[in-house]
């Protein structure tokens, strides 16, 4: 039996699909380097460091006091889940928030990132080190007014 066949072409529904997840991956990566960037400035970094992929990385290892090698072990596979999870305790000590807040940046990210960078939380100074930020610094946060002493031996992030 001969017959015609009807075909179908289902590609226009699948280019939609990919444009709209296309322009949401657009949309969460300018919101997340917004937040990172709004951290970063409060460190008294530039907003722009926060929107580069890997030199991000970078910057948050030099606001919470670790060296700039620790990006090589972001790399290696499970030991850069160890290396997130310091630089979040570190990161939130450098905010003066406790292990809760620590906790919440390492498991719900997406959530605590955006509430570190567009609240109000203040830079202390890098967290990592023993006894976290060093003291001496006004209570208005990082960095400081005009005229303020800079004091705990610690200077600029730079």
């Amino acid at each position: 039996m001969g017959g015609l066949v009807a075909q179908y072409s289902n590609t226009s529904s699948g280019v939609g699909v990919g444009i709209f997840f296309a322009l949401l991956s657009i949309v969460f990566y300018l919101f997340y380097g917004y937040c990172y960037g709004r951290i970063f400035q409060k460190a008294g970094r530039p907003l722009w460091e926060g929107f580069i992929p890997i030199y991000s990385y970078y910057v948050m290892l030099k606001i919470v006091g670790r060296p700039g090698w620790w990006l090589i072990l972001y790399i290696v596979p499970f030991v850069n889940i160890v290396i997130t999870i310091i630089v979040y305790l570190d990161l939130a000590k450098s905010f003066g928030r406790g292990v809760g807040f620590a906790l919440g940046l390492i498991l719900l990210w997406f959530i605590f990132l955006p509430i570190l960078g567009l609240g109000d939380a203040q830079y202390l100074g890098p967290g990592a080190g023993p006894g976290g930020p060093p003291g001496g610094y006004p209570p208005t946060g990082y960095p400081p007014p005009s005229g303020y002493p800079v004091q705990g031996g610690w200077d600029a992030p730079g």
